[in-house]
């Protein structure tokens, strides 16, 4: 504890000494020769730069390591936040209160606002309940649980989230983190005898946003603590906002108590961005970085690659290889770019709904009529509900959808079948076989 009465000066210099040892010359001169640490209070950590490149790049890419050195020295969990330093007269502008609308507080995204996310049938009902949210936090929609696949925008509309309250009411308390974040600070607040200062950070907390929450699961005491800091926020009339890979009957290993809680507020499966979204995606994530990109050879990249993050590297490269050989962004130099790629990672054709259901139809030796039926017997209703598990996990579909292609079947029907195939799994590994088959021959592999 020797260093909560150090000079904090002394403590920097000593962060900085360690940085100068973990990045490179370049980056170190750049982005800390002029950063300082002005204040620390109530686990938090303000640091001021000279402008906001700087600010991002202490906050996105250098968060992680200063973190780090400050939560060690200090024996505290620490979050930093930055501020740009301005000057009047010479003098240096007064930092102002802990938290203020001019930061990036608890490490919200800066590209993750409300005017970058794109909105399309896949995430409308998500958005929806973002600005609800956003007009009257606490009172609508809490928790809000989003779930969904990698890349599908469920981060971005959090971030959306914390950006637009904070513009509203600067000093609202904000915290941000990952599920992992949240595990190792209870981990590290055991182990350094600092639990009271993690419980007050984060159960202080007006507005709680937090990431992949699947990461808790199976951790005991770590659900346990979660669950007295959600009831905290709530009795408090503070929103929580959280993310996750799946819903929260999926969450096996997930406490009762936590479950029921996150199911009585309002659950969101957002859905894989269809085509237009993605041509959206496309001219934002250009936008961001300055460049303008034609409308064709956006549809063009969306119509080509269905995985949003996939989709950004696909652009980046294209609007590299434009800039570097100076040739115009057309539909034509699109395709060498793309087929470059292709080439180098072997790409194949997306397998689809009707691949799936020959593909099971052909395992269990019954008809495509008989899949889409309403017939239960057990030798057609276990392929049936292997079909909707694989079309869940496999061709990541909305629940609603699979149900509308299985001859209007209601999303509680799919969900209980998918349910059905999981618990099987777990229980019967030797099960799996069958579906393991069918699997590689979705992704096209050799069987």
């Amino acid at each position: 504890m020797k260093h909560m009465n150090m000079d904090l000066k002394q403590l920097w210099e000593e962060v900085l000494a360690e940085v100068e040892l973990e990045v490179s010359k370049p980056e170190f001169s750049a982005f800390f020769s002029s950063a300082q640490l002005e204040k620390i209070s109530d686990g938090f950590a303000i640091i001021s730069c000279r402008n906001n490149a700087e600010r991002q790049f202490l906050e996105q890419k250098f968060n992680p390591i200063i973190t780090k050195l400050l939560s060690d020295k200090l024996k505290l969990p620490i979050t930093i936040q930055v501020n740009i330093r301005q000057e009047a007269n010479g003098k240096e502008v007064d930092l102002g209160p802990l938290f203020t609308p001019t930061i990036n507080t608890a490490g919200l995204d800066p590209l993750y606002t409300i005017d970058n996310f794109a909105v399309s049938s896949s995430n409308q009902l998500a958005y929806a309940a973002a600005m609800a949210i956003i007009k009257n936090p606490g009172k609508t929609y809490n928790p809000l649980f989003l779930w969904g696949g990698v890349g599908f925008g469920k981060t971005h509309l959090m971030h959306s989230i914390g950006h637009e309250i904070l513009k509203q009411d600067s000093s609202v308390k904000i915290v941000s983190c990952m599920g992992e974040e949240f595990t190792n600070g209870i981990v590290e607040a055991i182990k350094n005898n600092t639990t009271d200062a993690f419980k007050r950070k984060y159960r202080q907390a007006q507005l709680l946003l937090l990431d992949d929450i699947q990461f808790i699961q199976d951790k005991i005491k770590v659900q346990e603590e979660f669950f007295h800091t959600f009831v905290s926020i709530k009795k408090a009339g503070g929103q929580i906002v959280l993310t996750s890979d799946r819903a929260p009957h999926e969450l096996f290993e997930l406490e009762a108590r936590l479950r029921s809680r996150f199911e009585a507020g309002l659950i969101i499966d957002i859905s894989p961005p269809n085509f237009e979204l993605r041509s959206a995606i496309v001219l934002i994530k250009a936008r961001q970085r300055g460049k303008s990109i034609p409308m064709d050879v956006a549809q063009y990249l969306a119509e080509q690659i269905d995985d949003t993050r996939r989709l950004e590297g696909a652009l980046i490269r294209l609007l590299t290889e434009s800039e570097i050989d100076h040739k115009p962004l057309t539909i034509e130099f699109a395709e060498g770019v793309l087929g470059k790629t292709s080439n180098n990672n072997s790409t194949r054709p997306r397998a689809t709904v009707s691949d799936a259901m020959k593909l099971v139809s052909n395992q269990f030796n019954i008809t495509l009529s008989d899949l889409k039926g309403e017939r239960r017997t057990r030798s057609i209703a276990a392929p049936r509900q292997i079909l909707m598990y694989l079309l869940r996990k496999e061709l990541k579909m909305s629940f609603q959808d699979i149900g509308l292609f299985l001859g209007g079947r209601d999303h509680t029907t799919i969900i209980h079948g998918v349910d059905k195939v999981v618990h099987k799994l777990l229980k019967d590994p030797g099960w799996s076989g069958e579906i393991l088959q069918i699997k590689k021959l979705l992704s096209g592999k050799n069987v």
